[in-house]
């Protein structure tokens, strides 16, 4: 793959899909021989996955499968939990102790590191030595939200190779300017993103939404680009986002050619014991719909939801799904399998800022 692209996989088979996109995305002729590589997910908590906080033990699992297979041994599994929070317990109860067991891969909590610092911009900061040392470092962070910065990705991940006391004062600077001068300093080589099922809008999860889906790319800022797109933001609306893209870190000018989709979701939708998920789609009539296309509306639906619009469609609730095809209808449908409807966003599946656009100019048709 090339640094303007993005690689998307839907399925629910975690360990496969990895597997298959680091083949896709040739990860491994990207890293030398003999190479230190580290691993670094998103455990901002102890949290399960699945409540859309953290990343999948199984997308640690097929990636260090891939990598052992293609003749890497030295790898290390390493993170710094939040100020307040235990990584090595959050290391348990993701299932990562079993992961280094079962493979013979190191833990490594930044927390106890060395550090050293390094500046750009006139801004210093400690940054755990372990991580400068790698040789190639692959970053895994959740598709979600944040409730300070509203969205949360490959660029904030990075936070992870701080030392407490380092976050700390990233907060005292306000998190955008740091983050981004923090990806200067040290960017990921490889990002290889869980959209399995990020959290709505808070970095602790609780409301997580089925998407599905695991994404790569190279370019840091593109990679947070496709996250805002997913969520429904534009980049440029993420202020550490737009300075990174200012500071060269990377680039937001993803165009939709360069999104390479290797299959089309399949996997049905699941009930959902998010109370907000629930709220957003009370007046979503779902039939039959792929995982996919229906996160994107939940998305669509949850931006409508901060401007207000969302209860204009409280008298034309909205169709999605294959139980649609072939059927009329005069309520608004989302994607092609509505498109015997009188109207729908077309898309297999349209993409979030589709579904929030056409959303809009159908609200405003009164």
């Amino acid at each position: 793959m090339e640094r303007n692209e993005i690689m998307v996989i839907y399925g629910e088979d975690i360990l496969a899909m990895t597997k298959k996109i680091c083949e896709e995305a040739k990860l491994a002729e990207r890293i030398p021989a003999g190479a230190k590589i580290g691993l670094k997910p998103n455990l901002v908590v102890a949290a399960r996955p699945e409540t859309g906080a953290t990343t999948h033990a199984e997308i640690l699992e097929g990636c260090i499968q891939y990598l052992q297979e293609h003749g890497q041994k030295d790898i290390t599994i390493i993170e710094g939990s939040w100020v307040g929070d235990q990584t090595s317990r959050a290391f348990k109860v993701v299932g990562y102790d079993k992961l280094s067991r079962k493979y013979n891969v190191s833990l490594f909590d930044t927390k106890y590191d060395k550090y050293e610092r390094r500046s750009y911009g006139g801004v210093t900061m400690e940054i755990s030595k372990t991580a400068l040392d790698l040789d190639f470092l692959i970053s895994m962070p959740v598709l979600k939200g944040h409730c300070q910065t509203i969205v949360t990705g490959a660029l904030k991940n990075m936070k992870g190779i701080l030392s407490d006391r380092e976050k700390r004062h990233f907060h005292s600077m306000g998190l955008h300017k740091p983050i981004a001068y923090l990806n200067k300093i040290y960017p990921a080589h490889f990002i290889l993103g869980d959209g399995i099922c990020g959290d709505l809008d808070f970095e602790e999860g609780g409301n997580p939404v089925q998407m599905n889906r695991i994404f790569c790319g190279l370019d840091p800022v593109l990679v947070d680009t496709y996250i805002c797109q997913t969520m429904g933001y534009e980049p440029t609306d993420i202020p550490y986002i737009r300075i990174a893209n200012e500071i060269g870190v990377g680039s937001i000018d993803l165009k939709p050619e360069n999104i390479i989709e290797l299959n089309k979701d399949t996997s049905k939708v699941k009930p959902t014991s998010s109370r907000k998920v629930a709220r957003l789609a009370k007046n979503v009539r779902e039939k039959d719909a792929c995982s996919a296309c229906y996160a994107n509306l939940i998305q669509a639906c949850a931006r409508l939801d901060d401007r207000g619009l969302l209860g204009w469609l409280n008298k034309t609730p909205i169709c999605i799904g294959q139980g649609y095809r072939g059927e009329s209808g005069t309520n608004p449908g989302i994607g092609n399998c509505t498109r015997a409807f009188d109207t729908h966003c077309a898309g297999c599946p349209p993409k979030t800022p589709e579904i929030l656009a056409y959303l809009e100019e159908y609200i405003s048709r009164g």
